[in-house]
């Protein structure tokens, strides 16, 4: 534990070290982060602490029905994806005749 003669030590050499005017931003700087740090620290312990939500009630269906999933869901996503279509086969025009001038 730090005695009042080596706090006021460790006080001089911060005076000497950073200077008069530096000292008051230095000790705002580090109290701020203090703050943070504890703000932080109680987040995350009421995190832990917190109960976790009951599960939603089950959903009654009736007999035969398929239920539909919600739009964006998991369910929806892994759905079959349909084949992709067959272009039609294509058909060349008929070739005129040789001799159009001559008919048979």
């Amino acid at each position: 534990m730090l005695t009042p003669t080596s706090m006021m030590f460790i006080m001089f050499i911060l005076l000497l070290m950073f200077g008069a005017k530096k000292l008051p931003e230095l000790a705002r700087g580090l109290g701020q982060a203090m703050k943070e740090f504890s703000k932080a620290k109680n987040d995350i312990h009421d995190e832990i602490m917190r109960e976790p939500a009951p599960p939603p009630p089950p959903q009654i269906q009736a007999p035969g029905v398929q239920p539909q999933p919600a739009a964006g869901t998991y369910a929806q996503a892994t759905q079959p994806v349909p084949p992709p279509v067959q272009p039609a086969e294509v058909v060349p025009p008929a070739q005129p005749p040789a001799n159009p001038g001559h008919q048979a």
